[in-house]
């Protein structure tokens, strides 16, 4: 091989070590966030993952997940299926994104509700005027060995703030919350006690809760919406499992 080949087969070898640097400096998580924030200001992006679909790149941001090119070139707004398992994806992902540490709950704000033995622990944020929460309370009522800790977390209506200080101060704080969840009649009281209600607005506000009512379980995973009754059974099985597991290592 000639001097002039060896230059010529040198550059190929250069240009192409020199693109594959920019395409792994391209395909950094560390650049992809800088990119995103860039062209969306308002995003604060958390995190940044490669993904194993299609080398997408998943961005959790504002308690949501979507996904983009090593390029940030497009957005997918949307869940990934996984073909094979025919699991979503991107709500297991974020289910895994949003665990709390479930035992630092403030559980002195909350209404204790405990039904059998009471084991199995779950925190859930409810108004007091919603109606999908009232019919998850229905469901809640019928479950076996369960401690559940309310709490009043007012976002739908100008007076869900007066309802659930009323609740907190009657005399029997369950029974107010159940009159009023149940059976449609809550307390009369001006709600002028002591009480943590803005301190529960401000604890859902941290963990980005703009929808309820939101379940935490004992292992610190959160499921959003009045989910079926087998389907909470399920979870309380998956919580405990998950939750015995840590406590062995």
């Amino acid at each position: 091989m000639n001097y002039f080949n060896r230059i010529s087969l040198f550059s190929v070898f250069a240009g192409a070590a020199l693109l594959a640097a920019s395409l792994v400096a391209i395909a950094n998580p560390d650049v992809v966030k800088k990119d995103i924030e860039k062209k969306f200001p308002d995003i604060k992006v958390e995190k940044v993952t490669k993904t194993n679909f299609g080398g997408l790149y998943e961005i959790y941001a504002n308690n949501e997940i979507f996904y983009t090119d090593e390029k940030t070139t497009f957005l997918v707004l949307g869940s990934i299926l996984d073909t094979q398992t025919r699991t979503n994806v991107s709500e297991a992902r974020l289910a895994k994104l949003n665990v709390i540490k479930f035992d630092e709950l403030p559980f002195d704000q909350a209404i204790k509700l405990v039904r059998g033995n009471g084991a199995r622990r779950v925190a859930i944020f409810e108004d007091p005027n919603c109606g999908y929460c009232k019919k998850f309370e229905q469901d809640l009522n019928t479950i076996d060995n369960i401690t559940a800790y309310i709490f009043p977390y007012p976002i739908l209506a100008p007076d869900s703030m007066d309802k659930s200080k009323a609740i907190w101060c009657a005399p029997d704080k369950l029974k107010a919350w159940q009159d009023t969840m149940l059976r449609g009649t809550p307390p009369t009281n001006k709600g002028t006690c002591d009480n943590p209600i803005e301190k529960n607005v401000a604890l859902g506000q941290k963990f980005r809760i703009n929808g309820i009512p939101v379940t935490f379980f004992e292992d610190g995973e959160r499921v959003a919406g009045a989910v079926p009754k087998a389907t909470f059974e399920a979870k309380l099985v998956a919580s405990e499992k998950s939750s015995a597991k840590v406590s062995l290592k």
